[in-house]
């Protein structure tokens, strides 16, 4: 079956559908996700969306928090034109039904409640109680099913992007025909075609141990887009969240920073405040900070979590205003009203990614991405709490009106010259303890060479084992049919060594980035960006 569209859009958090509403006033669009539709990094979202609609805030202000706190590796450029867009996102999700969380006394647009969160000066968060995502994500799904050029493909990995390649086509520069997608229920790969094909698969948390990402978070497009050949930027800086719920036998739960902002304060077992040994902004310092300051407490004390405390608040007031958070510990037995809550950092988020300009264009011709897979500039070494879905919001929107503009000069690449996907040779393997024992130690590696802080002799044991597993994963793979767990797996192997070769190459410590080495910021020799790509298909 032909499968072809003007748009093809992989990933379905915020970045994919808002991308897709907007492309659809021009052409035909085909959105493929991994599992379900609502599965996304969006959905698990508790923060909110940073955006300056109160009177007493400015762009200025956000900009300089934002810049504050990438540690002077964010282009201020595309941080002004990402704030002062952002009020108009916001708007626009307001007319698509978005139920923001609002308040009577606020004077911020239409009344809304904004809230705080770690690195911000100003209350500036838009949110919808403590689960903004999943508000988010049902409202543009909510949309998308409202039109008819939008057709959803769900249980539908990315297996690889179609470029040159593929097609040995006469073009001269690298250019993206398309993708070849794993169908998970039928177990076949077939090709989509497209004009334009934009990459919203997510971020990259599964490659540690402690996540707060879901179990979709495998790093697809950015590894298939490096595979082929587009540049990734700054994978060090990778933000460890420093508050998820510390649970024997429960999945990593986010505390979100949110409750920071309220006024939950972090203590140690003996009940004593630590963080002002660390930071003047204390409990709402920085990400990073947080997250070295925890990571380093639990080292003096040998305790395998530190506390947040909420008991001095309103109770009625905290299960109104984190509702999710409260039902969840109190599910495990916790009353935040009442208890102090045990939380230790986890991998969040990538500030890295593949390198896209201000319309979201990578280098390969008719490729774009947004959202976690990209790095915009935004971030620098560090991301400001809350701008990531505002990013997402931004260069979708940007995206989709620019590719919009040149749809109609792009023409598909005709059928004949797609090869099908050719899998002669291969086996069906069920020895599944193959792949699961590669991904296990590659967790392991990641969390305890690869973590919070790192040092040259983690790093360099850590790629010497990863490169060891992507030979034997490699050679699995070519032997052997496609499945999500493979194709996962890969990618995940792909990512790890991005991460750890990018980390090797900064000689500093900056962000997110913590050694042991080189502990100083040098902004004299590394104040720039750590770029990354395909030795086999492109130059650095």
């Amino acid at each position: 079956m032909d499968k072809r569209a003007d748009f093809l859009v992989i990933g379905s958090g915020i970045a994919g559908l808002y991308f897709a509403i907007h492309a659809a006033k021009k052409g035909s669009v085909i959105v493929v996700t991994k599992k379900k539709d609502i599965e996304s990094n969006t959905n698990h979202a508790q923060g909110g969306i940073a955006c300056v609609l109160d009177p007493e805030d400015s762009f200025s202000a956000h900009i300089e928090d934002t810049l504050s706190t990438g540690k002077d590796l964010s282009d201020k450029n595309v941080v002004t034109m990402l704030v002062e867009e952002g009020p108009n996102r916001i708007k626009e999700l307001l007319s698509m039904g978005t139920d923001f969380t609002k308040s009577k006394s606020s004077m911020a647009f239409n009344q809304l409640d904004l809230g705080r969160e770690g690195g911000h000066t100003q209350n500036r968060i838009v949110h919808a109680h403590d689960y903004t995502g999943k508000e988010l994500e049902q409202t543009l799904l909510q949309k998308i099913r409202g039109l008819k050029n939008i057709t959803l493909y769900e249980n539908h990995c990315l297996v690889e992007l179609i470029t040159n390649h593929h097609v040995q086509h006469t073009q001269k520069k690298n250019t993206c025909y398309g993708a070849y997608v794993f169908d998970t229920i039928n177990k076949r790969v077939s090709p989509i075609r497209a004009k334009i094909t934009f990459l919203a698969t997510g971020g990259v948390g599964q490659v540690y141990l402690h996540t707060t990402n879901p179990d979709i978070a495998t790093g697809d497009g950015l590894a298939c887009a490096y595979r082929a050949g587009a540049p990734v930027k700054n994978m060090e800086f990778i933000q460890f969240h420093p508050t998820t719920l510390f649970c024997a036998g429960a999945d990593s739960f986010l505390i979100s920073e949110a409750l920071r902002g309220y006024g939950a304060i972090l203590k140690d077992k003996r009940q004593l405040e630590f963080m002002k040994k660390y930071h003047p902004m204390e409990s709402l310092a920085p990400r990073d900070v947080v997250a070295r300051a925890i990571d380093n407490e639990m080292k003096i004390s040998g305790e395998p979590c530190v506390y947040l405390d909420i008991r001095h608040a309103s109770p009625s007031r905290t299960k109104r205003k984190f509702p999710t958070i409260y039902s969840r510990c109190k599910e495990l037995g916790i009353d935040i009203t009442k208890e102090l809550i045990p939380v230790v950092p986890a991998s969040h988020y990538v500030c890295g990614g593949l390198s896209v300009d201000l319309q979201g264009r990578t280098s390969i011709t008719n490729l774009y991405a947004g959202g976690e897979v990209s790095c915009t500039g935004v971030h620098g070494a560090n991301r400001l709490a809350s701008n990531s879905l505002l990013e997402a919001l931004v260069f979708s929107k940007r995206s989709a009106q620019f590719t919009s503009d040149k749809i109609d000069v792009i023409t598909h690449l005709p059928l004949k010259d797609i090869p099908s996907w050719d899998d002669s040779g291969t086996i069906d393997n069920e020895e599944w303890i193959l792949i699961s024992h590669n991904l296990t130690e590659l967790k392991q590696i990641m969390w305890n060479y690869v973590g919070i802080v790192r040092s040259n002799l983690r790093l360099n044991r850590a790629i010497r084992r990863i490169k060891l597993l992507e030979k034997e994963t490699e050679n699995f793979y070519r032997r052997t049919k496609i499945s999500l767990e493979l194709l996962e797996l890969r990618n995940l192997i792909t990512v790890s060594k991005l991460i750890v070769l990018s980390a090797l190459k900064r000689h500093e410590s900056r962000g997110l980035h913590y050694t042991t080495d080189y502990p100083q910021t040098n902004d004299l020799h590394w104040k720039r960006d750590t770029i990354l790509s395909n030795p086999s298909l492109s130059k650095e």
